[in-house]
């Protein structure tokens, strides 16, 4: 077994796997061998074609040392910190906002957004001034982030 794995041009550790994974085979399919005198003939053969499923699958995975295509569409470390410096700066700006304007805006911003009647029934607000308290909430908390230095371009 070991010099038909060999014989493929196997690794070291990929010969010793397929030479353990024939022992294996011959253990689940021990009760199926018609003629155990051809043992020899059956390991040889579990053993070949053990090999072409290692070569198989070592050519679908072929090493490579282009590692551009793992960070492709993928956020850099500076992205990632402008993301939460912006982050920190929008909740710095929520907490400088009254907290009525604070939490119009919060849950106007869920996930799914909900309707004006769900905002308005659970803020005991009126639907007709929702927008207009949205805009001028909006426009407080955009003085904020100017105040701190955030502006719509960053």
């Amino acid at each position: 077994m070991w010099a038909t794995a060999r014989g493929h041009r196997l690794s070291d550790a990929d010969a010793a796997d397929v030479v353990q994974t024939t022992w294996l085979r011959l253990v689940e399919h021990l009760g199926r061998l018609d003629e155990p005198e051809r043992v020899g003939a059956w390991l040889v053969t579990t053993t070949r074609r053990e090999c072409l499923r290692v070569i198989g699958a070592s050519a679908r995975t072929t090493p490579s040392d282009d590692f551009t295509h793992l960070t492709d569409g993928a956020p850099t470390a500076d992205d990632l910190l402008d993301t939460q410096d912006r982050a920190s700066a929008l909740h710095r700006g929520l907490q400088a906002i009254s907290g009525s304007c604070r939490l119009l805006l919060r849950v106007l911003a869920a996930d799914p957004a909900p309707s004006y009647e769900d905002v308005s029934a659970a803020l005991d607000m009126p639907i007709g001034s929702i927008g207009p308290t949205r805009r001028r909430c909006m426009d407080r908390l955009r003085k904020e982030l100017e105040h701190l230095g955030i502006t719509g371009q960053d």
